[in-house]
């Protein structure tokens, strides 16, 4: 299969190195020329530093390979998401599969990824959601990893899973797309304050209480935007967050110990040098949670710091003295 990944940052790096190792014929796209050069040059990606890249990856900064892929990944940051679709979508031809694996939610919209890539390349290709724990880092050094490939119509979700399945990254499916996309987007916010939490220097107490209540927070936005409740018990839920909240690989985590230790948002992104998608989710998520009355404490907070400047030791002390009441009234099983 001719495959065509879109964003040469580390998780469309190492997805090019496991598409490739699985037999398929790929093109990394990179949004600026020297860096499609560099990578033709060194076969290494600095942001993946000690895993080559193979020889048979070709490595461009136009889009001119799309008109000939049979799948087309979109791998950009969530900002960029609508300007490349909008720009590839001259290249598609009908029938090309479109496989998004950037977790985000659009700022001003609310959409997720997906319908942002249906808006600008119409209805002629399909795409699919890809999602899970999967740091780039450990994928890219073949590190046994699970995903989500997540679709309304199984039959697609399983030619992706049938394209990315390897011996070292098990790919299950999921119809519900809604639920996977929000609990990738979702989990980087909870990330970002766990983050916060451990610059703070407070314990794994806390940590555990901001992971779980946090959970619910996600799981309740995604079922009130047609989620389903199961979906966030797995691997783009539960098992995303709990390897986004806890390894240094996470960069919402790592901008979130910047700011528990006085950063401003603004000095942790620019620290930590690449982009940080729990600042940009956070946003969406304090807009989706109003539009549809869901109460998210934790995110607010979360908003309330990286927009309006909240000290993270009176959010945390809000956190704690909400009012009581019983676990169970917000189960979201």
């Amino acid at each position: 299969m001719k495959i065509t990944v879109l964003g040469s940052g580390g998780w469309g790096t190492a997805l090019s190195i496991l598409l490739h190792n699985n037999g398929h014929q790929v093109t990394l796209w990179s949004y600026e020329q020297h860096e499609s050069d560099t990578l033709r040059e060194t076969h290494e990606n600095p942001m993946l530093k000690g895993v080559p890249l193979p020889e048979g990856i070709a490595f461009v900064s136009d889009y001119a390979p799309v008109a000939d892929s049979d799948m087309v990944v979109f791998a950009t940051p969530s900002f960029a998401v609508r300007q490349t679709a909008k720009r590839a979508a001259a290249y598609l031809k009908p029938g090309t599969l479109i496989v998004s694996v950037t977790k985000g939610i659009e700022a001003d919209t609310g959409l997720r990824m997906t319908e942002i890539i249906h808006q600008e390349v119409g209805d002629n290709c399909k795409v699919i959601a890809l999602s899970g724990p999967s740091h780039a880092e450990e994928v890219g050094r073949e590190v046994p990893t699970g995903v989500v490939a997540a679709s309304p119509d199984l039959t697609l979700a399983e030619q992706v899973q049938d394209t990315f399945m390897s011996p070292v990254f098990r790919v299950y499916t999921n119809p519900d797309i809604v639920g996977v996309e929000l609990g990738g987007a979702l989990k980087n916010v909870i990330a970002l304050c766990c983050g916060v939490s451990d610059g703070m220097g407070l314990g794994d107490n806390t940590k555990a209480l901001m992971m779980t209540r946090g959970m619910t927070e996600m799981a309740r936005l995604g079922v009130a935007l047609g989620g389903r409740s199961e979906t966030f018990a797995g691997l783009s839920g539960m098992g995303d967050l709990i390897v986004t909240c806890t390894s240094m690989h996470s960069r919402n985590r790592r901008a979130g110990i910047l700011i528990g230790k006085g950063e401003s948002a603004q000095q942790a992104m620019k620290e930590v040098g690449a982009t940080v998608e729990g600042y940009y989710a956070a946003k969406s998520a304090h807009m989706l949670s109003e539009k549809v009355g869901v109460e998210m404490p934790i995110c607010r907070c979360a908003y309330e710091v990286l927009y309006e400047n909240r000290p993270v030791r009176d959010v945390l002390g809000e956190l704690m003295a909400r009012q009581k009441r019983r676990e169970t009234d917000e189960s979201w099983f």
